[in-house]
C-alpha cells in the first residue's frame, strides 16, 4: 500500500522553541573577564587598562602609577596639558569616579591618606578641575530634559559624586600655588602665558560656584544631599581665594608670580564678595607680622589706583566694625591701644604714595565720607596717619572748615555727616595747633572761620546752630586767650556733648604696635566633609527617650457603683497634653528643657538650633523676658547686640506657630529695652549687613513699631505681661491704691492682642484715613451750597459726632503720656536711616543701591521714616533737620516711581506725614522749603493727573485720593503764603 504513495515534496522544520523551555536548566558559564592586568609599563597601558572596566587592585595600582610621575619618578606628569593625558583625564571623571568614588571614599574612611587620596591627586591640575566642570554641565543639561524622573535616575548619583570630589580638589590654603607650579615648569614660554590665563579666568570667572550652586540644587530637589557645599558659597569661596593668596605671597614669590597674586585678586573681587575677599586678605596678611605688613605693602603697590582705593575704604571698614565699633566715645582724652593700632595699620596701606593720602584725605572730607554714623575711634586713627604730616593736615582742616560753613551743606546734609564731620574738622585743628600754631591763628583770622560761625548761627536746624557753637569756641579756645575767646554764654554749651565736642581738639594718638588687632584665632575654613543637617519634618518627631521596661501591669477596673457622695467634689480635670495623644508612648519626650530665666540662657537657647524644644521656648519666652529684665541689671544691655544678630539671622526650621511674629516682638523688645543703642544698631544692620530681603524688611518694621511704642502710639501685648512685680495684689486691695492710674491705661493686658505682619500697612491706612477725612468733610460741604442755607455742614456734624462719641462711650486717650521721647527718636532711629540711605545712593557697590531701591523694601523703608515721623510729633526740636531730610530724600526717589503704585503711594503717604506734622507751622514751612513746596505741588499734580481712579477702589484709587490730599494741602499754602514764597518785593513791581 505504501508503494502507490509517491512523495511529491519533503520539508524539514525546527523543534518549536517550547521544546527548548522545558530542557533542564544548566548553571550558566561565567562571563570572561574583559579586564587587563596592567603591569606599569606605559601611559598608553594605564589608559587602556581605565577603559576596560578595571578591577579595585588594577584601579588603584593605575593610581599609584600616575602618583609616581607626579614625583618624577618617571617621566610621565599628568599634570602637563598632552592629549593622552586629557583622555586619562576623561576617563577618570567620566567612568571611574561614578563607579568608585563610594569605595574609594569608604575606603579611606578614618585615614588620613587613603585610596581616594591618590584619585584627588592624579585629578589635581588645570585640566582635572576642567573635566570635573564639563562633567557639571553636561549633568545638568541631562537633568534639565528629565527633571520630573531626577530622584531616581543615575544623574542624581554622579552630580553628587562630581560636586564631593570637586570640593575636596579645591580644600587646602596652597591649591592656587600647587596649580602654578606645574604650570611653571612648561619648557615653553607661550604655552606657560596661555595657561597662565586659564588659570586666572578658572578661578575667578565664577563658573565653579555657579556649577556648583545649580548642581547642588539640583541634588537637594532629588533628596540627594544633606549637606552644604562649600564651592557653592560665593563669600566662602572668596575666602578660600584670599587664603590662597595669602598663602602664596607669603611663602616668598618673585616680581612675575606676586603680579599674578595681584591679578587673582582683582578678578576675585569681582565675583560680588569683593568685601569677604578684603577682610579676609587684610586680616591675613596686614594684621600680622611685621613682615607681613611689608608685604601687604608691597603687594598693594602694585594694584592700580581705583583698586588702591577700594582697598583702603575696605580697610577703613572693617577697623571701624570689628575692633573699634567697641571703644566708648566718652573717654575721648584717654589713648586707647586700639586706636595706635588702627593708625599704624592704616599707615602701611596708605605708605608714601601720594594717590592713597589723596584717597585718604578725601574719605575724611568728602560729603558721603568719614564713617558716617560709626564711632569717633575710626575718625581718630585716621586722622592721626597725618599727625607728622603738615601739610596733609593743612589740607584736611581747610577742607573741612569750608565744607563745615557752606549753606547748602548746612541744609541739605544729613546730620549724622554733620557730626562727622565737625569731628574731623576738631581733631584736625587739635593737630595743626601742635604742628603750627600760626597755622591756626591765620585761619581763624580769615574770613572762611567767620563765615562757617555766621552761617551756621543762622541756620534754621537747632543741631546745625549747636555744632557751629561748638566748633566756634573750641577753635577760639586754642588760639585766644581766656579773657578774648569766644563764649556764646549758652546753656547747650554746657552740657556734656559740648564738652566732649570741645575736648577732641586736645587729642593726640601716635601709632602703636599691632598687638590689640592681631587675633590667635585661625580663619576659617570650609568643612571638609559637610555637616548633616536634619530636615524639618523629621526633627519635629523626635523619638523620646525609651521609658524602662517594669514587670508591673497595671489594669483598668471600671467602677459599677452608680451612688456617688454629694458632698465629695472631684479634682479638676489637668491640662491636655499634645505630645500625650500620640499613639505611639515611646515618642513622648518628658525630659523638656525649662524656659530660661537669665538673658545669657535665652542666647543659648536660640544657638542651639538642632533642639525643637528650646527654638521653641526661647521664641516664646523672649519678648516678655528682655522687657522684663530691660530696668533691672546689665544683662540686657550687655547681650542686645548679640541677641539681635541671632533674632535677625534666626531661620523658621521647624515651622513653628506664629514664628515672624514671635521674632519680631522679641526684637521690638530689644529696640524698646536699649533704644539708644539698638536703634543704631539696626539701622546699620539694615544697610551694612547680610541677609536677605525679607530680613531687611523685618528690621524696618522692628523700628517702625518700636519707635510709635516708645513714642506712647502703640501698646503691646507683652509689654503688660512683663511688669514688675510679678505678683498683683487682689483686685479688691488694689482698686484702693491706682483707682488715678487705672483711667491712663491703654487697654488692659487680656483684651491686646499681637500686630499682624502688614501692621505698618495698616497704621499707614490708619494715618493717611485720618488726614482726609477733614478734607473729604470741607469737599462734601462746598458740593452742597452755602454754609448760611444749612442746618448743619459736614464739617460741623463730624465735629459733634467725634465729640459725642467721646463722652458718651469715655474712651481712652491714645497716648498715656506725654511724647518726651522725641529726641530719642529722631537721633537713634530716623537720623541713622536717613543719613545711610544718602551714604549708601552714593556708595561704589552696585549691589547695595540694588538692593536699597528693590520696590518692596524702598515702599517699607519709606513708611517706616514717614511713621517715625510722625511719632516724634510736632513738638520735637528736630523736626526741622528731620523735614528737611525727608522731603530730599523723597524728592530724590521721584524716579522711582515710575510705573510702580507701591513706591508712589509710599512717597505720598511720606508727604503727609510732613504735612500733618508741620500743620501748626505752614508758612515756616514755606519759607524754609519754598523749592521743594514748588517741586513737590508740580509733581504731585501729575501723578494726580496721570492715575486713573473710580469707584471700584483698588491701588489705583488710593494713590489718587492720597495725591489730591496732599495737593489740597501744598495749594492751599501756596495760596496763603504766596507772598512768602514769592520774594518780599511782590508787592512793589
Amino acid at each position: 500500500m505504501e508503494e502507490l504513495l509517491t512523495p511529491v515534496s519533503q520539508s524539514y522544520r525546527k523543534p518549536p522553541q517550547r521544546d527548548e523551555l522545558l530542557k533542564i536548566s544548566q548553571p550558566a558559564e561565567p562571563a570572561p573577564e574583559t579586564s587587563i592586568e596592567f603591569h606599569g609599563s606605559s601611559p598608553e597601558e594605564a589608559l587602556e587598562a581605565l577603559r576596560s572596566q578595571p578591577s579595585y587592585e588594577t584601579l588603584v595600582a593605575i593610581l599609584r602609577y600616575l602618583q609616581k610621575g607626579l614625583r618624577g619618578n618617571h617621566a610621565v606628569d599628568i599634570r602637563k596639558p598632552t592629549p593622552q593625558n586629557a583622555q586619562i583625564i576623561h576617563v577618570l571623571v567620566t567612568e571611574i569616579v561614578p563607579n568608585y568614588w563610594t569605595v574609594l571614599r569608604d575606603a579611606s574612611a578614618g585615614h588620613n591618606k587613603g585610596d581616594v587620596h591618590l584619585l584627588i591627586s592624579c585629578l589635581k591640575s588645570l585640566a582635572g578641575i576642567n573635566a570635573i566642570l564639563a562633567r557639571l554641565h553636561a549633568l545638568l543639561k541631562e537633568a534639565k530634559t528629565d527633571s520630573k524622573s531626577l530622584k531616581d535616575s543615575h544623574v542624581s548619583f554622579n552630580l553628587r559624586f562630581s560636586l564631593e570630589l570637586l570640593s575636596s580638589l579645591l580644600h587646602a590654603d596652597d591649591d592656587l600655588k600647587y596649580f602654578w607650579g606645574s604650570i611653571g615648569s612648561l619648557e615653553s614660554a607661550a604655552q606657560a602665558r596661555l595657561m597662565r590665563q586659564e588659570l586666572i579666568s578658572l578661578f575667578t570667572n565664577g563658573k565653579i560656584v555657579s556649577l556648583s550652586a545649580e548642581a547642588e540644587d539640583a541634588c537637594r530637589q532629588a533628596s540627594q544631599l544633606k549637606g552644604d557645599i562649600w564651592i557653592s558659597n560665593v563669600k566662602l569661596y572668596s575666602e578660600w581665594l584670599a587664603r590662597n593668596v595669602i598663602q602664596w605671597v607669603k611663602s616668598g614669590v618673585n616680581e612675575d608670580d606676586l603680579k599674578l597674586c595681584v591679578d587673582i585678586s582683582m578678578r576675585a573681587m569681582r565675583l560680588g564678595s569683593s568685601e569677604s575677599f578684603a577682610n579676609t586678605l587684610i586680616t591675613g596678611l596686614l594684621l600680622q607680622s611685621t613682615h607681613g605688613q611689608e608685604l601687604f605693602g608691597k603687594f598693594l603697590g602694585l594694584f592700580p589706583s581705583l583698586e588702591q582705593r577700594k582697598f583702603l575704604n575696605m580697610t577703613l571698614k572693617l577697623l571701624s566694625d570689628k575692633y573699634l565699633s567697641t571703644l566708648d566715645d566718652a573717654n575721648t582724652t584717654k589713648g586707647s591701644p586700639l586706636i595706635c593700632a588702627a593708625t599704624s595699620a592704616l599707615r602701611v596701606v596708605i605708605g608714601n604714595d601720594e594717590a592713597r593720602k589723596s584717597h585718604l584725605v578725601s574719605w575724611l572730607t568728602s560729603g558721603s565720607g568719614a564713617g558716617i554714623g560709626e564711632g569717633c575711634g575710626i575718625r581718630r586713627a585716621a586722622v592721626a596717619v597725618f599727625s607728622e604730616d603738615k601739610e596733609s593736615m593743612a589740607v584736611v582742616l581747610e577742607k573741612s572748615l569750608a565744607q563745615f560753613g557752606d549753606k547748602l551743606y548746612i541744609k541739605h546734609a544729613p546730620l549724622l555727616q554733620q557730626d562727622a564731620h565737625a569731628q574731623v574738622l576738631l581733631l584736625s585743628a587739635g593737630y595743626i595747633h601742635r604742628l603750627a600754631p600760626i597755622k591756626l591763628n591765620i585761619l581763624l583770622r580769615s574770613s572762611s572761620y567767620l563765615n562757617t560761625v555766621s552761617n551756621r548761627i543762622a541756620a534754621t536746624q537747632n543741631r546745625a546752630r549747636f555744632l557751629g557753637m561748638v566748633v566756634g569756641e573750641a577753635l577760639s579756645g586754642l588760639v585766644h586767650g581766656k579773657e578774648t575767646k569766644l563764649d556764646f554764654k549758652m546753656d547747650e554749651m554746657d552740657t556734656e556733648e559740648a564738652k566732649w565736642y570741645k575736648s577732641l581738639v586736645y587729642i593726640s594718638d601716635e601709632a602703636g604696635p599691632l598687638d590689640p588687632l592681631i587675633k590667635p584665632a585661625v580663619l576659617p575654613k570650609p568643612a571638609k566633609t559637610p555637616k548633616q543637617t536634619r530636615t524639618s519634618g523629621v526633627t519635629a518627631q523626635r523619638p523620646g527617650k525609651q521609658p524602662p521596661q517594669s514587670g508591673f501591669i497595671i489594669e483598668e477596673i471600671e467602677d459599677d457603683e452608680e451612688d456617688e457622695d454629694p458632698d465629695l467634689i472631684p479634682y479638676a480635670k489637668p491640662d491636655s497634653d499634645a505630645e500625650d495623644s500620640d499613639e505611639d508612648p515611646t515618642l513622648i519626650n518628658r525630659d523638656k528643657p525649662k524656659a530660661p530665666v537669665y538673658i545669657r540662657d535665652l542666647s543659648v537657647y536660640f544657638r542651639d538650633t538642632e533642639n525643637y524644644d528650646r527654638q521653641k521656648i526661647a521664641l516664646t519666652t523672649a519678648p516678655t523676658l528682655i522687657r522684663r529684665k530691660a530696668n533691672y541689671g546689665t544683662e540686657v544691655s550687655s547681650h542686645a547686640e548679640e541677641l539681635a544678630t541671632l533674632l535677625v539671622g534666626l531661620q523658621d526650621k521647624y515651622e513653628l506657630e506664629n514664628f515672624d511674629d514671635l521674632r519680631l516682638q522679641g526684637m521690638i523688645a530689644i529696640v524698646v529695652a536699649q533704644p539708644k543703642k539698638m536703634g543704631p544698631w539696626f539701622a546699620k544692620t539694615f544697610f551694612d549687613g547680610d541677609y536677605s530681603l525679607s530680613q531687611r524688611a523685618s528690621i524696618l518694621m522692628v523700628l517702625g513699631l518700636g519707635g510709635r511704642e516708645i513714642a506712647g502710639f502703640e501698646a503691646l501685648e507683652y509689654a503688660s505681661a512683663a511688669q514688675f512685680p510679678s505678683k498683683m495684689l487682689p483686685a479688691k486691695v488694689e482698686k484702693h491704691y491706682i483707682a488715678l492710674a487705672s483711667s491712663n491705661r491703654l487697654e488692659s493686658a487680656t483684651n491686646l492682642k499681637p500686630l499682624p505682619p502688614n501692621a505698618l500697612d495698616n497704621l499707614t491706612q490708619s494715618l493717611s484715613q485720618t488726614f482726609l477725612a477733614p478734607l473729604a468733610a470741607e469737599a462734601a460741604d462746598a458740593a452742597t451750597g452755602p454754609d448760611a442755607l444749612k442746618l448743619s455742614s459736614f464739617t460741623s456734624r463730624l465735629n459733634s459726632q467725634s465729640s459725642s462719641s467721646s463722652k458718651t462711650k469715655a474712651k481712652p486717650r491714645v497716648r498715656a503720656i506725654p511724647n518726651t521721647t522725641a529726641s530719642l527718636i529722631a537721633t537713634s532711629f530716623f537720623f541713622p536711616l536717613t543719613s545711610r540711605f544718602q551714604a549708601a545712593m552714593h556708595s561704589a557697590s552696585a549691589s547695595t543701591r540694588g538692593i536699597l531701591f528693590q520696590p518692596y523694601l524702598l515702599t517699607l523703608y519709606l513708611k517706616t521714616l514717614a511713621l517715625l515721623l510722625h511719632a516724634a510729633g510736632p513738638s520735637t526740636l528736630a523736626l526741622p533737620q528731620m523735614t528737611a531730610e525727608f522731603w530730599d530724600l523723597l524728592l530724590g526717589v521721584r524716579g522711582q516711581c515710575v510705573g510702580d503704585l507701591g513706591i508712589t503711594q509710599a512717597v505720598l503717604f511720606g508727604l503727609v506725614a510732613l504735612l500733618d506734622v508741620n500743620e501748626g507751622d505752614m508758612r515756616g514751612l514755606c519759607e524754609r522749603h519754598g523749592r521743594e513746596v514748588v517741586e513737590s505741588v508740580e509733581w504731585v499734580g501729575a501723578v494726580f493727573g496721570n492715575t486713573r481712579g473710580g469707584d471700584e477702589g483698588g491701588e489705583e484709587n488710593e494713590v489718587k485720593m492720597l495725591a489730591a490730599g496732599v495737593l489740597i494741602r501744598l495749594r492751599e499754602a501756596v495760596d496763603k503764603y504766596q507772598a512768602v514764597l514769592m520774594g518780599d518785593l511782590i508787592g512793589f513791581t
